[in-house]
This record gives structure tokens, sequence and C-alpha cells, in this order.
């Protein structure tokens, strides 16, 4: 069985509007033009002592900027509102464009970025502006609703710069953070603050909770959302998301943790299609140094599988997979990413504080069979009939979406029924999962984890636009 990709689409405008005194919303920034000083003279210089810039000036805040400026872009975004009609005689809504601004975070020279799931919400284009002043088209590659995260893409002639990820784990009420992003439109825009607290919960609305936030007084503002907040070595430790509109030095940072596993999942649902490596590994980060060492673990091997077969054993450390050094979870994800079924990835591990290289040959999508014939867990459970609809005429109707199934047929007083899903509606992802065919349904259904996604969500395409709704009681 082919497993399902996570879903692409989320809801809602470009603008993350919170309940209650939060908001974050992505407003076209109004610009200024700097006045140019003149540059000081060689005498002027000499009165100070001729200091050059490797001197006080330089401090350890130039130093951490200095070291991920490189790997931080700026979104700037586009979609289309649709305004009602002035009347009744109006049969066609006029059509507006909307422009939106966001930061992301290189993780991958190829072009993979991270940023907010709420930065890229809905839109229509995408332009990333580089450090280096350059601009590319990006296409949205995986998110996840639930954590505000996602991944986008761009080509790139040469490999980029990423970001060193640290960790959150050892962060100091008190300690000096950075905070880089499209603040307002100003790219690039670096604000000094402290960690105010930790584990701040905030809720949005009722789709949207964030839990154990890093709280800042770093200066967040609007554009900044999906940038990074690094400490005073330049590491990543959280990924800017919401500020407390009204306030003063009240900002909300997701911890590098949290990141790392959402991303890492968000890699892995998407070559579940195409390969499948037979292990599942583990993030280790140790505080007990002034700067926290990051590797991981070997944690599941599955039996006959590509891992089993290369001698991995669990608690073995991965040191490197290809040509890609493992720090995180993300790093594994990475190097197996754009691999094939068949390929041969040479693997250094450490076993018994000795190292080891091995060879592990990816083997294609793991389709574990079910009992159940298709079909018949869908009627049973969700009381509906689904039929297969084309890629080409869904991104018709919406170019994000890769595709879905048309209801064909809905039983009365059954759980679609009950939350409002109707024949001819196009489902085209369940929980965070893309539904291109029955076999992706019949995955969440019988998923083991089912019952932590209750409310199960559920998306659908009705009248062009997609909308979203939940699944009662699905055990």
């Amino acid at each position: 069985m082919k497993l399902p990709r996570r879903f692409l689409l989320s809801f809602g405008s470009i603008a993350l509007i919170l309940s209650g005194n939060f908001s974050v919303s992505a407003q076209e920034a109004s610009r200024t033009n700097l006045i140019q000083q003149p540059a000081p003279s060689y005498e002027r210089a000499k009165d100070f002592g001729g200091m050059s810039r490797t001197g006080a000036r330089r401090t350890k805040v130039v130093e951490a900027v200095d070291r991920v400026k490189s790997a931080v872009v700026n979104i700037h975004s586009e979609r289309t509102v649709t305004a009602a009609a002035v009347d009744s005689y109006n049969v066609s809504p006029s059509q507006n464009r909307v422009n939106g601004m966001g930061t992301g975070i290189i993780i991958d020279p190829r072009g993979y970025i991270v940023t907010n799931q709420h930065v890229i919400e809905d839109v229509s284009l995408l332009r990333i502006r580089l450090a280096d002043g350059t601009t590319h088209n990006a296409s949205v590659f995986a998110r996840s609703p639930e954590t505000d995260l996602a991944i986008i893409k761009i080509n790139h002639s040469h490999p980029l710069p990423t970001i060193p990820i640290g960790t959150a784990l050892d962060l100091m009420v008190g300690e000096t953070v950075l905070a880089i992003g499209n603040a307002y439109g100003y790219e690039h825009t670096v604000s000094l603050g402290i960690v105010s607290a930790f584990k701040r919960d905030v809720s949005l609305n009722k789709d949207m909770q964030y839990k154990s936030l890093i709280q800042t007084d770093a200066s967040i503002n609007p554009g900044n959302s999906g940038g990074p907040l690094i400490n005073i070595n330049g590491d990543l430790v959280g990924v800017n998301v919401a500020i407390r509109a009204g306030a003063q030095g009240i900002g909300f940072a997701i911890p590098a943790d949290n990141m790392v596993r959402t991303i890492s999942d968000l890699f892995r649902a998407r070559r579940r299609n195409s390969v499948h490596d037979g292990m599942v590994v583990r993030d280790q980060v140790d505080t007990t140094y002034d700067v926290p060492v990051r590797w991981v673990t070997v944690d599941r091997v599955e039996l006959e599988s590509p891992a089993a077969k290369a001698g991995l054993q669990i608690g073995d450390r991965l040191e490197q997979i290809g040509d890609v050094r493992i720090r995180t979870s993300i790093d594994v994800e990475r190097a197996f990413l754009e691999a094939k079924a068949g390929d041969a990835l040479a693997l250094v591990i450490r076993r018994d504080d000795k190292e080891q290289q091995t060879q592990l040959v990816l083997a294609g999508p793991d389709r574990t069979p079910r009992a159940m014939p298709n079909l018949d867990v869908v009627w049973r459970k969700l009381g509906v009939q689904l039929a297969p609809v084309t890629g080409e005429i869904v991104a018709k109707l919406n170019r994000q979406l890769n595709g879905g199934l048309e209801v064909t047929a809905v039983l009365d007083e059954s759980v679609a029924s009950k939350a409002g899903i109707r024949k001819g509606d196009i489902l085209v992802g369940l929980h965070q999962w893309e539904t291109l065919s029955v076999d992706n349904v019949q995955y969440v259904l019988t998923h083991p984890e089912l019952a932590t996604f209750s409310p199960l969500s559920f998306y659908i395409l009705r009248q062009g636009q997609v909308r979203r709704g939940y699944l009662a009681n699905m055990n």
C-alpha cells in the first residue's frame, strides 16, 4: 500500500490573527530612504586610536549574526482574496491580491527552508530573497498546521549556507538571544534581547494552540515569523512565531528541539512514497558543556529491513550518511531525501566508542498489508464512497493540491454526514496527510495512533474553496 504524503494545504489568510490580545500579521512594509553619511577619514580614525574592526567593536553579538545571517531568507508572498459581491446582480465577485511577508531558515544546501505554516498559508506566489540579494521563486514542500511549521523549496545553482541547530533545553532565563528577520519588510533586521521565560502556552483560537514556547523580549514584529532566534554562539534555539499585540517586549518562539522533531517527520513522510530504510532514530543532546553537543542514535531496527541488512543495531550512533554529517534527525532525512530505491549509501557509525563503516541499500516504499479491504474500512468508519480525481483537475481549482477523492455517496447519520461532508465534495486531506487514493484514507483510519488525532481533521474542496472540518467519534 502506498502510504500518503503529509497534507500540504491549510487554511486561513496570510495574516495569523490571534485570539484576545494576540496578533501576528503579514503586512506590506513602507520603506524610507536612508541618508548616506560620509565615510570617516583616515585622520579621524587615528583620533580614536586606529582600532580595526577586529577589536573591541567586534563583539560576540556581531560574530553570532555573521555566523547565521547567510542562512536567513526573506519571504514575500502573494495571495488572491475573493471579495463578496456588492449587489445581487453581480455574479462575478472581484478578486484582490494581498501581499505578505515572513522569514525563513535554510536547513539544507539544496534550498530547503523552514518557516511558519501561517507565513505560507493559502498563498499563490512565494518569492525568496537571499542574503546576497538574489530572489527566487519557492514552492511549498510540506507543512504541519498543528505545529505551525512548514518546509519550502527553492532551486539554486550552488549549495547554500545552512544554520547551525542548537537546543533550547539548556536556555537560561536572562540569557542573551537575538532575532533575525524580515521585520515589517525591513530585510535581515537584527534585534537583541533576553530569554524572559520558558514553557509558555499560548492559545490563538480553537484551532491553534502553542505549547511550551520560549518567551523573549527581543523585538519580534510582523514579518519576523519563521525566522531564527539564536543564542550568543549563533546556534538556533527557536523559531519566532508570535507577538503579544499591544505589549512591549513580549514575543514567542517555538523551541529548536520541537522544530527538529516536526521537520524530521515532515521529511520522512514525504519520502515514504519512494524509499524505505527500516530504522527509527532518536535525537540526543548533552547540555553539560557550554556549547551543547547533539547527536543521533538508532532507536529501532525493523526485521529484514535495509537497516537490519546493513548491520545496524539499537544504540548505534550515526556519524555520517553519504556525504551528510549527522547531528540531528533532520540530517538523517536530508541524507535520504533525494535518494532512490536501490541506492547504496555509505554509513559511518560509532559503536562501543569505535568507529565503523557499513553500507545501506535503500528499498522501495514499505507496503504493510492490511487485513480489511480498503473500501469496507472507509464505508464502515466514515460512511462515504470515494472515487479518485486526477491531479490535473484538482490543480485547476487549487494549484497547491496534487489530487483528491470525490465523495460519490454519503450514508445518512454517518460520521461523515454529521461532519457536513456532502456528495460531490473532493476529499484532499485527513489529519496531516494528503488523500490521493483510497489507500491513503485507509492508512489514516487504521493508524495505530488514530485515537490521538481526535477530533480527526479533514480537508475538502468545495466550489473551488478548501474547507476544514472535524470527524468525531472515530473509535
